[in-house]
């Protein structure tokens, strides 16, 4: 378990919202293996994500992982990793040709806004705003790939968006995609666009992304208790982290090492709330937000304390300093500079090419710091930056 500022103080009443010791899903253990959890947050979460996949490349735990699962922003990170996971060339545990094949494609989208644009052509045009970042994502990121394009051995790439009809989880992976409640499509032709679109379609402005599921044949009895038209003929995507901001669920349940990314932005106080309805809901919104996300931390960081899971969490408001003991070679991150990165707007907006190098750099050390204090202490420091000259 990493340590940080943010993390959720379980000496607080508010800690009995969740029983530890009940976690456990249905009453199963959790299976050896390592998940990675990546959280949503924009292009933010996007590259800092990157940088700390780029991490667990060089500390050769790529090959381990048995699961990715994202929402959101994270979503883009998981979405290129797993196209192009047959592409990497692995040597000792190792993918050479990481930079070429992740994270130039990750950057590349980071140089192009891509929200604003579906939003104004949504409001004056036909068609709607979703539609138009799914032909954008697929224009320039994933090239008419579905999710049978996806790795069909570990890890498992799991897309997580929210059903607003059921109220729960709708997961995109390669064997399947489902609502436990609506059901399971087996092996779905959907696209990677549309999947990743609908995984980071943030309340208000790019939800709903609609899924017409009348062409798709439900397994029968595989849901629990929406199985019938008109779930069953579409579903009103939103954003995963609506549901599940760190993308956790689906690790958690399964798995005993669990890995977390969080590029979640620092939710700052407003001492002057708006009161026009379009800023006062996204206060709403983001309020909520952090509340979800505090209350999966709470869970995560007490079942770490528990010894019920192991495994570490870093975030893009941690503070590098916090780790303890310290091992050996931490790369140098300001607490002060690493907070403005944590202040970036979550959007799907072009980011500078410095800034992008700094998201980039600081999810490598905050990795990096997670990995060496909670996980492996044997684990060699790392010989600096992947963009020394940008720091954080």
């Amino acid at each position: 378990m990493a340590g940080n500022r943010s993390e959720p103080d379980l000496t607080a009443p508010q800690a009995e919202l969740l029983p530890v010791h009940d976690i456990p899903a249905r009453g199963r253990e959790p299976e050896d293996g390592i998940g990675l959890c990546l959280s949503g947050g924009g292009y933010r979460a996007m590259l800092f994500h990157a940088g700390a996949i780029w991490r667990l490349n060089d500390a050769r735990y790529l090959p381990r992982l048995r699961r990715v699962s994202s929402v959101s922003g994270g979503s883009f990170t998981a979405g290129v990793l797993g196209l192009h996971w047959h592409e990497l060339a692995f040597d000792d545990g190792r993918a050479t040709n990481f930079v070429e094949r992740v994270v130039a494609p990750i950057r590349g989208i980071a140089g192009r806004t891509i929200d604003a644009p579906a939003i104004a052509a949504g409001v004056l045009l036909p068609g709607s705003v979703s539609s138009r970042i799914i032909d954008t994502l697929d224009d320039h990121l994933f090239h008419g790939a579905t999710l049978q394009d996806l790795p069909a051995e570990p890890p498992r790439f799991v897309i997580n968006a929210t059903n607003l009809g059921s109220g729960v989880l709708w997961r995109f992976s390669r064997p399947y995609m489902r609502d436990y409640r609506v059901g399971e499509i087996r092996n779905p032709t959907v696209s990677l666009a549309q999947a990743v679109a609908a995984s980071a379609a943030f309340p208000p402005f790019l939800s709903p992304v609609e899924l017409d599921l009348s062409g798709h044949t439900f397994e029968p009895g595989s849901g629990h208790d929406l199985q019938a038209a008109p779930y069953t003929r579409r579903a009103e995507l939103s954003d995963g982290g609506v549901y599940d901001n760190l993308g956790l669920e689906t690790v958690f349940k399964r798995y005993r090492t669990v890995l977390v990314s969080d590029g979640g932005g620092q939710f700052d106080p407003d001492p002057d709330p708006a009161n026009d309805w379009v800023r006062h809901m996204l206060r709403v919104l983001q309020t909520i937000d952090n509340q979800v996300r505090s209350l999966r931390k709470r869970q995560l960081i007490g079942a770490y304390r528990a010894g019920i899971r192991e495994g570490a969490y870093w975030g893009i408001g941690s503070d590098i300093a916090d780790y303890r003991p310290a091992p050996p070679g931490l790369l140098p991150a300001p607490h002060e500079r690493t907070m403005v990165l944590a202040r970036v707007a979550t959007r799907l907006a072009k980011v500078s090419k410095e800034l992008q190098d700094r998201l980039i750099n600081w999810g490598y050390a905050a990795c990096d710091a997670a990995l060496r204090t909670h996980v492996d202490a044997t684990l060699e420091p790392p010989t600096g930056y992947p963009y020394p000259g940008s720091a954080v």
